[in-house]
C-alpha cells in the first residue's frame, strides 16, 4: 500500500484541492444567484463581491489542503509554466492535469446535487445556460471574442506572475510556505473585483473545464460548447494557458534571481551569523 500511495498521493492532494476550490466557489455562485428567486428564498443571500470571496476562500482551503503534499497547483496553467520555467517533473503532469480537471468535476457535482431542485425551481425545469453559468463560465453578450479572450489571458498572466514570485526560492520578500495560500486568497479576491464581470473569471481550466464536463453529465446538451463557437475552448482553457506561459517568460526571464545575487546572498547570511556566533562568544566571556 505505501509503495501505490507514493505514486498516488501527489495526484490525490491536486484531486482534493481543486475539487475544494470547485466547491467554494460554484458554491458561492449558486447561493448567490439562486436566491434571487422568489420561489427559492425570501431574500437575496450575497452579491458579486460574495461570489469573489467564494472563489478566493476556495482557492486558499484548496492550496492549504495539497500546497504540502504537491505543491497546490490547482491549475493546469500553472502546472505547464512550473514545468517549463521551473523544472517540474513532465512525467507528473498529465497526472496532475487529470486530477485537476477530475476534482472539478467531483466539486462541481457535489455542489449541483446540493443545489439541484434549487436549480430546477430557478430555471423551471429547463436546462439553459441561466443555470450552467453557475459552474461554466461566459462572457456578457458585448464582449467580442478578441475581447474574452484578452480578459482571460491577462487575468492569469497576473496571477501566474504573482504565483511566480510568491513561490521563487531566490527572492527574499516571498512569504512563509503557511502564509502563501492567504497571499493567494488576496490575489483571486483582488482579480475577481477587477476583472471578474466580463468573463466570470475562470483563469484556471480545470475550473471551467471540470464543471462543464459535470454539467455534460447532467444532460445540458451541445449549448454548453456551441456557445460562441470555440468559446469553451479559446477563452477559459487556451486563454489562461498561454497568459500563464507569457507571465512566467517574463518573471523567468527578466526578474527571478540569478545564481550570482543567490551565491551573494548566502554569503551574506554566513557572514552574519559568524557575527552572531562572536557576539555571542564575547558576551559569555564578559559574563565570565
Amino acid at each position: 500500500m505505501s509503495v501505490h500511495r507514493r505514486f498516488i498521493r501527489q495526484p490525490l492532494a491536486e484531486f482534493f484541492g481543486t475539487a475544494v476550490f470547485v466547491f467554494f466557489g460554484t458554491g458561492g455562485d449558486c447561493q448567490v444567484v439562486l436566491s434571487t428567486n422568489k420561489g427559492v428564498a425570501s431574500s437575496p443571500k450575497g452579491d458579486f463581491l460574495s461570489v469573489g470571496f467564494g472563489w478566493a476562500i476556495g482557492l486558499a482551503m484548496g492550496a492549504w489542503i495539497s500546497g504540502g503534499i504537491s505543491g497546490g497547483h490547482l491549475n493546469p496553467a500553472v502546472t505547464l509554466a512550473m514545468a517549463i520555467w521551473r523544472g517540474f517533473s513532465w512525467k507528473k503532469v498529465p497526472g496532475y492535469i487529470f486530477s485537476q480537471v477530475l476534482g472539478g468535476i467531483v466539486g462541481a457535482g457535489l455542489v449541483y446535487g446540493n443545489y439541484k431542485q434549487a436549480i430546477e425551481i430557478f430555471e423551471g425545469g429547463l436546462k439553459t445556460r441561466a443555470s450552467a453559468g453557475l459552474f461554466a463560465t461566459y462572457a456578457l453578450d458585448y464582449m467580442s471574442a478578441a475581447t474574452c479572450f484578452f480578459t482571460e489571458f491577462l487575468g492569469t498572466a497576473i496571477l501566474v506572475f504573482t504565483v511566480m514570485v510568491l513561490t521563487d526560492k531566490k527572492n527574499n520578500g516571498k512569504p512563509p510556505p503557511g502564509l502563501l495560500p492567504l497571499a493567494l486568497f488576496l490575489v483571486l479576491l483582488g482579480l475577481g473585483i477587477a476583472f471578474g464581470m466580463q468573463t466570470s473569471f475562470a483563469f484556471n481550466p480545470a475550473r471551467d473545464f471540470g464543471p462543464r464536463l459535470l454539467l455534460t453529465f447532467a444532460g445540458y446538451g451541445k449549448q454548453l460548447y456551441n456557445y460562441r463557437s470555440q468559446y469553451w475552448l479559446w477563452c477559459p482553457i487556451m486563454g489562461p494557458i498561454l497568459g500563464a506561459q507569457v507571465a512566467a517568460a517574463f518573471y523567468s526571464l527578466l526578474l527571478s534571481g540569478d545564481k550570482a545575487e543567490e551565491d551573494e546572498r548566502q554569503a551574506l547570511e554566513q557572514e552574519a551569523a559568524v557575527v552572531n556566533v562572536k557576539s555571542a562568544a564575547l558576551s559569555a566571556e564578559q559574563r565570565v
